[in-house]
């Protein structure tokens, strides 16, 4: 989350920061943008996710707001959603910044939704004070990691967010088997058939089937950290949020780069490697992405410092082009995958 400090800023029309060049705009205070979920891409989502409760007779509904990430705050029934989404101006600026929108999709954000309605529902209902919900998941007091060390191939969780999520704390293996159970046409019974994961999700159809007609224990519609209060800049909210993606980054070595490339004189004349990492980084990053779940923006950070250090070194393409991309994408996919299994995923929900 970023830093909460008072900041002087510029304070344009609100009606026209929209159309404001990238350095107004992020000298704008994210308390002056004047956001809004109503009338943005957010509210017909919102909507098809009360649809979802209302076809399974739910008679609990989230509350919703803006703020600087997303989450549920303890003791809340309702969840904070990131400001970005809420405008295109904005959600450019995040993927400029980072190379991706969590949410951005309708599908990523609907698994965010019923995630994070998984949390409210939680507070609202108290459930993890039941002995059931414990034998299930887990002890619900259990201390949050900084980071968690998934095993990707068991099959004792569910899958709906990236990163083996479910993995992480029981809090979120109880919310990642909500969203499964939730989302409509799922066919979760078949998906996990013979996955001891299949007991939870049975145990939470049984679950909400006994509370969902019930009032709330818990009511109240605070709101956490709305945007009307966050008094930082763009800017400054980038800067830190920059910062702590790229502080978790994944390094590489120098003898990495010479198994792929070449230091012979008699290649002085061959392409740059740089210049071929930086052809072929669009097409290598999702592939890495897509196989490892890691953050787009810290594996084109570690590109960026083999672009850096191949000129340092005057390395040069000698090897056919599909034969290097398919050793970039390798030797990415076992950096990130170290990685992970020395230190983890950082917990960001």
């Amino acid at each position: 989350m970023a830093a909460r400090t008072k900041s002087t800023a510029t304070r344009p029309n609100p009606r026209r920061w929209a159309h404001l060049p990238k350095d107004k705009l992020l000298d704008m205070r994210i308390c002056d943008l004047g956001l809004r979920i109503e009338g943005s891409p957010l509210e017909s989502r919102i909507e098809q996710l009360y649809r979802e409760l209302e076809q399974r007779d739910f008679v609990f509904r989230p509350h919703f707001w803006l703020s600087d990430e997303w989450y549920c705050p303890d003791g809340v029934p309702g969840v904070a959603i990131p400001f970005f989404l809420s405008h295109p101006r904005l959600r450019r600026l995040e993927h400029e910044a980072l190379m991706e929108v969590e949410g951005g999709t309708s599908d990523w954000c609907m698994r965010l939704l019923r995630h994070e309605t998984a949390h409210a529902l939680l507070n609202a209902y108290r459930l993890h004070e039941r002995r059931d919900w414990k034998r299930h998941f887990g002890r619900p007091n259990a201390a949050y990691p900084d980071t968690y060390l998934p095993k990707p191939y068991s099959k004792r969780f569910v899958h709906n967010l990236p990163n083996w999520y479910a993995q992480a704390h029981p809090h979120e293996d109880w919310a990642e088997t909500f969203a499964v159970w939730l989302r409509p046409k799922s066919d979760w019974r078949r998906r996990y058939r013979l996955w001891p994961a299949l007991m939870k999700l049975e145990y939470v159809d049984a679950l909400m089937r006994e509370i969902r007609t019930r009032r709330p224990r818990l009511n109240n519609r605070r709101e956490d950290h709305p945007t009307e209060k966050i008094r930082i800049t763009l800017r400054d909210y980038y800067a830190a949020k920059v910062a702590r993606y790229g502080s978790d980054s994944p390094e590489f070595a120098d003898r990495d780069l010479l198994k792929m490339f070449s230091t012979d004189p008699a290649h002085a004349r061959n392409e740059k490697a740089s210049r071929l990492i930086r052809r072929t980084r669009r097409e290598v990053i999702d592939v890495v992405e897509r196989w490892t779940a890691e953050y787009k923006y810290r594996i084109s950070k570690v590109l960026k410092g083999m672009e850096r250090r191949s000129d340092e070194l005057n390395l040069r393409v000698a090897r056919d082009e599909q034969e290097l991309k398919t050793d970039l994408v390798a030797l990415l996919t076992s950096v990130v995958l170290q990685k992970l299994y020395s230190g983890g995923f950082r917990i960001s929900l």
